[in-house]
């Protein structure tokens, strides 16, 4: 068993949530969860040293956190399910998807990535680098990438303070850990084998990932289909809704 801390909450098919570095499930989907569970029996684990569970023990691997995840799903009573990634999650999503193709019946992912370009490594590495030093520099440094110029633009300076140190509040004890995963992710090999219903959804106003990433990850999957939202890289923040209808509209319709 995995020991990973998991929310299974819902009715209907089975829709196994996967957050990304440096997140959890509350951080990463928690505005959309009420909207997911009246549609799908939500399984939503926070990955190893996020929300409830503990920090993995050695570095993280893309296989076992897939295999986790999927075994997870199964214990909870489901033979078949979705899968929903965000961000780092969508390599786990994807890793899942070619893995136990029996399991998993269809696929989103959203802020997706084949392997990260020289521009977002040099936020990632900067990122990395502030993780031992000031939660308030750390803190500011997340809100800047994770956000539209649009949305960051209309908060005033006490709301960003607020959002500031909520941030630094929550960050989790397992991000050097998913940070280091981030830089050794490549799908290029495992896209193409993705045999699933395929929806990517993209950040039009992405500050973290350069943009043409997610559509990069939708070509190399066959018969994928790419949309996007105007928004910034932390889509439950900006714009839940139209990310919770887009969602919920594909799954329902394969």
């Amino acid at each position: 068993m995995s020991g990973l801390s998991t929310v299974v909450k819902g009715t209907g098919p089975a829709l196994l949530l996967v957050h990304g570095a440096g997140g959890s499930v509350q951080a990463n989907y928690g505005p959309i969860l009420g909207t997911l569970t009246q549609y799908f029996t939500v399984i939503a684990p926070d990955l190893p040293g996020s929300g409830g569970s503990p920090k993995a023990s050695g570095p993280l691997d893309l296989e076992k956190l897939a295999d986790d995840l999927v075994d997870i799903a199964v214990r909870a009573g489901h033979e078949s399910f979705f899968v929903c990634g965000y961000s780092m999650g969508c390599a786990v999503a994807v890793t899942a998807a070619v893995r136990h193709p029996e399991r998993v019946r269809g696929l989103v992912l959203s802020t997706p990535f084949t392997k990260i370009d020289a521009a977002t490594r040099a936020k990632i590495d900067h990122w990395k680098s502030l993780l031992d030093g000031s939660r308030e520099v750390l803190s500011r440094f997340i809100l800047s990438v994770m956000c539209s110029k649009e949305y960051l633009a209309r908060l005033t300076p006490a709301q960003a303070e607020g959002f500031a140190e909520l941030i630094a509040a929550s960050v989790p004890t397992g991000s050097p850990s998913h940070v280091d995963l981030i830089l050794k992710i490549d799908l290029s090999d495992l896209l193409p084998q993705v045999t699933q219903p395929t929806l990517v959804i993209g950040a039009s106003g992405d500050q973290l990932l350069s943009r043409h990433l997610g559509k990069e990850v939708a070509d190399l999957i066959p018969g994928s289909k790419y949309t996007d939202i105007a928004c910034g890289h932390a889509i439950a923040l900006e714009a839940a809704m139209p990310w919770a209808r887009l969602i919920t509209d594909y799954l329902t319709s394969v």
